[in-house]
């Protein structure tokens, strides 16, 4: 049911929130009203160096403290404030608050921890241990902002028409298998890395055990929250590129690998091997995004739908061709990928 939307500009040209927010509300049937959500990339030009924590509290004066003892003890703060908000129609369960922080690599107990380690572990540890305080977004020069409601409700609680970004990642919720809340709500984030999903993961289970081997935590009990995790573990740790994580994600069949030539055999039976629990089932499309890369595939026998198009420098990602026509009337013919085949799209400038 859900719907997603996505658009990059190569060039990094930056677009505000009003055409975003036009084309996710395009797919309003295809929510409920108990989840939507905005990633935008380019957001902070003032902060670029710093990573942007964005974080729901359930009460400042009583969450907050301990949020800051965390960060202060892993680097430094260099600026923080609550994320502003305004009346739309939305129950403010939680206050959304951003921090721009800078970790400290100089002094980490194992050799060789990155600034990316160190933001990771803090997002862990505070979504696991610290009651009334989520990270929802944690990646340099971004931010998510999401909440329950419909596309335009979130839309206006933030007034996303009034950030500037050269990609845009958006998402109507239609919850099944988990209750509609913030937190619950997509893009689900994890530094750079930004995942919205139309479908079900029905290997769910197999999928967060394997993640979880490797030390990620698994808090929203959904999972989307798995994919972000199993595309960082890919392609940040293990290396892999994009289109080689898609094949580890959403491999070919085995019939379909022995009747491709031997060396594409050897690629394609290796990855199924060595990333088996990996390997996710279900229907689902899904669209993710990073700081350089827009990215969609669908499922093996593509039972969610997922379409595409370009028009000048700018690359479109959507369940709905309408969704894409919102933003750019003139784009033309769009493509309709094949099961499995990802299309992604890269700053060039």
């Amino acid at each position: 049911m859900c719907g997603i939307i996505g658009v990059i500009d190569k060039r990094r040209q930056c677009m505000d929130g009003s055409r975003i927010r036009e084309s996710l509300t395009m797919m309003d049937e295809r929510g409920n009203g108990e989840g939507a959500g905005y990633a935008a990339y380019g957001i902070y030009p003032e902060f670029a160096d710093a990573y942007a924590l964005h974080v729901f509290f359930d009460n400042v004066s009583e969450n907050k403290p301990a949020l800051v003892q965390e960060l202060e003890s892993k680097g430094m703060i260099i600026h923080d404030e609550e994320i502003p908000t305004f009346e739309a129609g939305i129950k403010k369960v939680h206050t959304p608050w951003r921090f721009f922080f800078t970790p400290d690599t100089s002094n980490t107990p194992k050799p060789g921890t990155t600034a990316d380690d160190i933001v990771t572990d803090i997002v862990m540890r505070v979504n696991t241990a610290h009651r009334g305080s989520l990270i929802i977004s944690s990646g340099k020069n971004m931010g998510v902002f999401k909440a329950s409601g419909w596309p335009e409700q979130v839309a206006n609680l933030y007034r996303i028409q009034d950030y500037k970004g050269y990609l845009w990642l958006a998402h109507n919720r239609y919850p099944t298998n988990t209750a509609g809340w913030w937190g619950g709500a997509h893009p689900f984030n994890l530094l750079d890395w930004s995942v919205v999903h139309n479908g079900e993961i029905t290997s769910y289970g197999t999928n967060r055990r394997y993640i979880e081997s490797y030390g990620y935590e698994c808090t929203m009990y959904t999972d989307t929250e798995v994919v972000a995790y199993l595309v960082d573990l890919l392609v940040r740790k293990h290396g892999l590129s994009e289109k080689l994580a898609v094949r580890a994600l959403a491999p070919p069949f085995w019939d379909e690998i022995d009747a491709m030539p031997e060396k594409e055999q050897e690629l394609n039976r290796a990855l199924r091997l060595t990333y088996g629990p990996a390997l996710m089932n279900g229907p689902f499309a899904i669209c993710v995004a990073t700081s350089d890369s827009l990215m969609g595939f669908t499922d093996r026998i593509k039972l969610r739908p997922l379409v595409t198009g370009e028009y000048k420098d700018r690359l479109y990602i959507s369940s709905e061709e309408a969704a894409i026509r919102r933003i750019e009337p003139d784009i033309g013919d769009v493509h309709m990928p094949k099961a499995g085949e990802p299309v992604i799209g890269r700053v060039i400038a």
